[in-house]
């Protein structure tokens, strides 16, 4: 089975409007850049969006907000978009924010097959409202469902021609959970090389899990703040 393809459009093929998309990375970082400009260009809407963050104003899966492809978003951190803002304000986005280590968990069973868990996070917030809660230990705990997705969208520092994807540092936070819990995988890398050329002890990610590859091209890599000695 082939799994290369030329470009970001060409992964894409088969996102359709009102689909269930998850994006991996941590902030702006390790985020997929390219299929989610490929994406833009497309024109999908009425898609549900799986991420730990929401972008910014001008970049990540900001764009697809600032053009309204998104209709809901399942969350852990918005506060860095003001587009996000006023749309949630305005009603013209739905959204599921969730405890940031519940989103990776939730994303880590969907791959791994586990229909549901109990958490303590949340408990008492608006996050339980509606779900079972049962103690353990003697404290209360929240079931929490999977989350799987048609498509999971990964950016990798290095993949091979098989599928088998190694991540840097940061970005490995959200890919490597949601590179195992999408119908379709579609991984984006700075560098592809031949099979084989990985040390198997590092990969992160096995090629069973990715349907997809293709090396990308101009990332920017932003930094969401940049902080710096005065």
């Amino acid at each position: 089975m082939n799994k290369v393809v030329k470009d970001a459009y060409e992964a894409i093929q088969g996102i359709s409007d009102g689909m269930a998309l998850m994006f991996g990375g941590f902030g702006l970082c390790g985020i997929p850049e390219n299929c989610i400009s490929a994406l833009v260009k497309a024109e999908v809407k009425g898609l549900t969006c799986i991420s730990n963050n929401a972008g910014v104003d001008d970049f990540g899966l900001g764009l697809l907000l600032k053009k309204h492809q998104i209709k809901k978003m399942i969350s852990s951190y918005v506060g860095e978009n003001d587009e996000f803002e006023r749309q949630l304000l305005s009603g013209e986005l739905e959204v599921e924010l969730i405890p940031q280590g519940t989103l990776a968990e939730r994303c880590r069973a969907g791959g791994a097959g586990i229909p549901a868990f109990f958490v303590p996070a949340g408990y008492g917030t608006e996050a339980a409202e509606g779900k079972e809660i049962r103690v353990f230990n003697g404290k209360p705990h929240v079931l929490e469902t999977a989350l799987t997705a048609d498509f999971a969208i990964v950016k990798a520092w290095k993949g091979d021609t098989m599928g088998n994807l190694v991540y840097r540092a940061t970005a490995n936070n959200f890919n490597q959970p949601m590179a195992m819990a999408g119908k379709i995988t579609i991984a984006e890398v700075e560098e592809l090389v031949p099979a084989g050329v990985l040390d198997p002890n590092f990969i992160h990610t096995p090629g069973i899990f990715v349907q997809r590859i293709f090396q990308g091209k101009n990332y920017e890599k932003r930094i969401e703040r940049r902080t710096v000695r005065t």
